[in-house]
């Protein structure tokens, strides 16, 4: 009784059992996570062993917060594509410190908890094309792919061509292994590959001698502290047009990755009602926000529901107590920092491109039968990577959208919220 009043658990309809197994599996599918985030951000200069902490505590409490509020088997952390958006369009691309994108995540997640609260979240949802909302999906992916290619060693920078194939260095060999290792796993279908190719490329990497062991390390330990990166904002240079235009875009892609799971998930969990609605999505968007909040305060970058989460509906779980599981193991990694700190990041690079190759499933979704439709989601992948920012190719998206559809007559298929999102671009470029 108490279990399925805190948790939704119904004992004549589900196995206790089951519900832990699914949570575990969840865990497995999604730990990856604990070793990737440290290490994207931890380019910015923010301590890694702070990042690994903040990374499973928030990963814990929005996982922990949805399970109780929302009671659905689905998990959150931080972002792979709002983690990218952070190390690298807002500190490398457009020279905000690592202080002034934690304020600036603590601001989108403030608003974030605004609009969902007021029911805002949908309409915003609904005002965008859904043509550009695959284009975006698919963009985050092809650019998070090119991270772990660069990460690797297997793109490099070129004089002559921007862009060019690496030599071949233990780091980039340890790459290509862990990329082909990702891919061979998931292909045969083991659940918990981006996590096994993680720790199997680790492992290779010792005789390599890209993968570090230092002296005297043990596999458990207290957790590193928060300190070095505990709520250290700075808000100073923030107030103008430029990062009002990365709140929005900020907002824009946590809106279209979160509400895209949760839909995606529930009808896999089969709970979506006959008139389409689904129960307890507004507690699972709000646990989203919650999480995304506290993720600022303790240092990690925007967090979102896991698409992994469906490992553990394949298993089973079908309430709260699913979620709790996931939620309870990020708490027990906490004292396994040591494991996933020893991780090069070139053994990340093999679940950085198989997540891309996993976005990039929303591709077949798009209507390339109209050039006014085509065009635009085209210009919004397309730009992300090669402008290296998550937040232009959004920017260029939307402006190319309104644009054709302006000048080919289809002024009826705009609305306020394009027509005022593209005016905000508009003067972040000329002014920003």
């Amino acid at each position: 009784m108490l279990l399925e009043k805190l948790l939704g658990f119904d004992a004549k309809t589900m196995n206790k059992r089951t519900e832990v197994v699914a949570g575990a599996t969840t865990f497995l599918t999604m730990c990856y996570i604990l070793a990737v985030n440290p290490t994207v951000l931890s380019t910015t200069g923010m301590d890694r062993g702070a990042l690994f902490t903040a990374t499973a505590i928030a990963s814990a409490i929005a996982t922990l917060l949805l399970a109780f509020m929302a009671k659905l088997p689905f998990a959150q952390a931080p972002s792979m594509g709002l983690n990218a958006f952070f190390a690298y369009t807002l500190c490398q691309a457009m020279g905000y410190t690592w202080k002034q994108s934690l304020a600036i995540m603590l601001v989108e997640g403030i608003v974030f908890l605004l609009i969902t609260f007021l029911n805002i979240r949908e309409a915003i949802l609904n005002a965008i094309p859904t043509n550009l909302r695959y284009a975006i999906s698919v963009g985050i992916g092809m650019f998070i792919a090119f991270i772990g290619l660069k990460n690797a060693g297997i793109i490099v920078s070129s004089p002559a061509t921007f862009v060019s194939l690496g030599k071949f260095t233990p780091t980039s060999i340890l790459g290509i292994i862990a990329i082909v290792l990702s891919g061979v796993l998931m292909a045969r279908k083991v659940k918990g590959s981006l996590f096994y190719s993680i720790i199997i490329a680790t492992v290779v990497g010792i005789p390599m001698g890209v993968t570090q062991i230092p002296d005297h390390w043990i596999p458990v330990s207290l957790p590193q502290s928060l300190t070095p990166i505990f709520c250290q904002f700075d808000f100073d240079g923030l107030l103008n047009m430029r990062t009002v235009m990365v709140v929005i875009s900020l907002l824009l892609v946590n809106i279209f990755d979160t509400v895209g799971t949760l839909v995606g998930l529930a009808y896999k969990t089969h709970i979506v009602r006959p008139d389409g609605t689904i129960p307890h999505i507004k507690e699972a968007m709000m646990s989203d926000a919650i999480g995304t909040t506290c993720g600022a305060f303790l240092g990690s970058s925007t967090l979102t529901t896991y698409v992994e989460s469906a490992s553990g509906i394949a298993e089973g779980g079908r309430s709260g107590l699913t979620s709790f599981t996931t939620g309870m193991f990020f708490v027990l990694a906490l004292f396994l920092s040591p494991v996933f700190l020893l991780i090069p990041g070139a053994a990340t690079s093999g679940a950085l491109v198989l997540v891309g190759v996993l976005m990039l499933d929303s591709v077949k979704l798009l209507d390339l039968s109209d050039v006014s439709e085509a065009f635009p989601a085209f210009i919004t992948m397309i730009t992300m990577v090669l402008c290296y920012s998550i937040a232009d190719g959004i920017c260029l998206g939307i402006l190319s959208y309104v644009i054709l559809k302006l000048c080919t007559g289809q002024w009826k298929k705009l609305n306020m919220t394009l027509i005022i999102l593209s005016l905000v671009f508009i003067a972040n470029f000329i002014f920003g």
